[in-house]
């Protein structure tokens, strides 16, 4: 398994989870049930905590860190991901906070102290400037990453549907051993 403590933390994995070979999930990192982590994605909750919620999956060759507790900040800046987001290829997520069925597109990049609120779709190669909110029910793009339009009812349904495509997928490879 691709896990490993830091100092006095393990991570904590829920049931029916996929962490692929490759992946590497470091300390502090709770991962709910359903989710899954694949190619060469790393979750380094060294100096800080992550949590992955229920049916999330994180893909290939992403990156999720924290900052450190300081006396000017005493809660830091962990990464909180809600239920049913899908982490696309190649996306650094650093101290934020993203809200339930979120898509956060390919080589995204979103900073310290973000809030994400729920149904938010991040378009590919995005930049979400530290402590930006990116409100519920939008489409953001560019860098830095801006308010593009509402959602359609058709894209909202999309958020959850990408989310369960993956369960599906991980479940798969959990069949397959």
């Amino acid at each position: 398994m691709p896990l490993s403590p830091y100092l006095n933390t393990f991570p904590v994995i829920g049931s029916n989870v996929f962490l692929h070979d490759s992946s590497q999930i470091i300390g502090e990192v709770t991962i709910a049930d359903d989710a899954s982590v694949w190619c060469n994605a790393v979750l380094r909750g060294d100096v800080n905590r992550i949590v992955i919620g229920r049916g999330t999956n994180v893909q290939d060759l992403s990156m999720c860190h924290v900052s450190h507790k300081t006396p000017e900040k005493p809660d830091g800046a962990p990464l909180i991901i809600g239920d049913y987001v899908t982490v696309g290829h190649s996306v650094i997520l650093h101290g934020c906070t993203i809200g339930n069925e979120c898509l956060i597109g390919m080589g995204s990049i979103v900073m310290d102290e973000v809030v994400i609120e729920d149904r938010v779709m991040l378009g590919a190669g995005s930049l979400v400037s530290q402590g930006s909110v990116l409100q519920s029910g939008m489409l953001y793009l560019g860098r830095p990453a801006k308010a593009i339009r509402p959602l359609t009812v058709a894209e909202i349904a999309y958020l959850r549907y990408s989310a369960e495509h993956y369960i599906r997928v991980k479940n798969n490879y959990l069949k397959q051993g």
